[in-house]
Formats: C-alpha cells, structure tokens, sequence
C-alpha cells in the first residue's frame, strides 16, 4: 500500500468521525489525519473554530467525493451563551463592544421568549469573522484588516433551540443551550443576536458539535484513538447512511457501471425512488448496490431517466 512521508500503510475509501479538540483548525485536523491515514486526499465536511469541539467528519480517499452531500446535512451542537457583552467576533476570542450590562435581571420568561424568537425558518445576518467571501476576500480576512464588513441576511433554520441550565456570574447570565441547525448556521450569531433581543449583548464561550448529518459524537474518535487504530467508515455504510438505497440486477450493474441510463424504478408508486415524492425524484441522490452488495454508483433522475453522477466502481 502507498504511504506518505513513511507513515503507515493507507487505509481505504471512506469517511473518518474525529473529535475534534480545543485549539485545533480543522485544517490541522485534516493536515493530522493525512499522515495518520496514510494519504494526502482527505477534507472535511464543515469547519469548526479553533474554540470549538465535537463532530468533524473527514473524507479519506473516494469518501472525499462524498463531502459536499455531508456539508448540505443539519448540525447538532451544544454550547454555552454568556448574556451581558457583546464582541467584535461573537465569541470569547473577540474584543468587548461597549461596558458589560447587567443581565442578571433577565427573567426565564423574557429568556424563552427571546429563544422562541429565534427558532424556525430565519433571515440570519451571518458574524462578521466567518469564512464568507466578501469581493473576493474572506470575510475575517477583512476584519483583522480593519475594513469594514456588511454581509446579507441568509435564510436558515434553527429547529432546536433549548435552554438547558442557567448560571448567574454577575453581571452575567450564562446559558447553556442545545441548537440543532441547518447547514450554514451560525452558533455565534444566535448568541449575538440572543443577546441582543434581550438588550444586553452577547457571545458565544463555548461550543461543542454534537451531530453532523448522521454522524454523531458516540462514534467519534480522538485523535489519539486514531493514531491507535487508524481506520475509516467503508463507503458502502456511509451511502446506506446517507442516501436512499436502489438494488441494481446484474444487468443494471452492469449498464451503471459502464455510465449507462436505467429506467426509473418505480415511477408513479409515491415514496419510491422515481416516484412522485420519493428519493430519487430530483432531489438526492439514490446509492446503486450491485447483487453482491458492493456500492456501484450514486444515480440521480434527469429527463432522460436515471444516470450515474458518480461510478465508484467502473466496468473493467
């Protein structure tokens, strides 16, 4: 097998759940785990902060070509919102806006309402320090530059957003808080614009991500456990994981695996793939599986019927 820089042996195509730690860029992640997986094609499926903690789902080899289906999942986190300041970054790494305010005044119900607020479909004005590209520049990029940042609204939604546990620390109000969020959400804005429903300010100091699509922090790995035993999600799991399932015949293997179309399966049946509503009818796409059980292809409907957008395992 092929190594890198005299690392291990390379381990197969497939999809890698770390737990991030503390301090850590999810560029260093990933610069990590090429040496400890023995290859230079991995990536991740969204950042975290340096700050933060929890799910990173890294691609390993051809589980690479599955990151933009995981980037597009909802998320999962934890976190702990401090009422009482605002930053110029939404969260503890940030400079203070302004003298703390008193926020040990706030009543659990001015508290819920605020959070009710903030739950369902959303118009979020993303922070100020994200990775958003502004003419060209990344929007922190620009900021520690000192140019001025003025990014749009973008519609998310937050479908959990509960409190858990309240802590005063005069003159703050410290909750901690459980968020699951579509993709593109920011934590740190909630936090922001939490506190500023409230009239008092506030900032993220601490976030750890809990879920990622499917993936969840029970089977995340340290990177000390990886080092250990240094191994990945076999594709096959990760697309029944992801995807809605089509058995293929031998025929059909073997038209998908020479790039073939196939008819629709299923056309006219609601909730079948092709069918009206169902997975395949244009929006996901469907995992192929031969007779053997081995992942063939991912197949998405098109007017001219189903197609392979991605043949993992070519004829010949």
């Amino acid at each position: 097998m092929a190594t890198v820089d005299g690392a291990r042996p390379e381990v197969g195509d497939g999809v890698l759940v770390v737990d991030k730690p503390a301090g850590w860029t999810s560029h260093d992640v990933v610069g990590r785990c090429r040496r400890l997986l023995g290859t230079r094609r991995v990536g991740h499926a969204g950042t975290l902060d340096p700050a933060a903690t929890g799910v990173l789902v890294l691609g390993a080899n051809r589980g690479t070509k599955f990151l933009t289906h995981l980037v597009a999942h909802d998320k999962a986190y934890t976190a702990t919102v401090r009422l009482g300041l605002a930053t110029t970054t939404d969260d503890a790494q940030g400079e203070a806006l302004g003298e703390p305010a008193d926020a040990t005044g706030l009543g659990e119900p001015a508290v819920a309402a605020a959070v009710a607020a903030l739950t369902g479909a959303l118009l979020q004005v993303p922070s100020s320090v994200s990775a958003i590209k502004v003419a060209g520049e990344r929007s922190y990029a620009r900021v520690r530059a000192g140019k001025a940042v003025e990014l749009p609204p973008r519609p998310v939604t937050v479908s959990r957003f509960a409190v858990l546990g309240r802590h005063e620390r005069a003159p703050f109000v410290d909750l901690d808080v459980e968020v699951e969020v579509s993709s593109g959400t920011y934590v740190r804005a909630l936090a922001r614009d939490l506190g500023a429903a409230l009239g008092v300010g506030g900032h993220l100091t601490a976030l750890r991500r809990t879920r990622s699509g499917p993936f969840t922090l029970a089977e995340a790995r340290t990177l000390e456990q990886v080092e250990a035993a240094p191994a990945v999600v076999p594709l096959a799991e990760v697309a029944r994981r992801l995807f809605p399932v089509r058995d293929l015949d031998d025929a059909e293997t073997a038209t998908v695996r020479h790039g073939g179309f196939l008819t629709p399966r299923g056309a006219g049946a609601p909730g079948e793939p092709g069918g009206p509503g169902g997975p395949g009818a244009g929006e996901g796409p469907v995992a192929a599986f031969a007779p053997d059980g081995t992942l063939v292809a991912l197949l998405r409907e098109t007017a001219r019927g189903t197609r392979p957008v991605l043949v993992l395992t070519p004829a010949g």
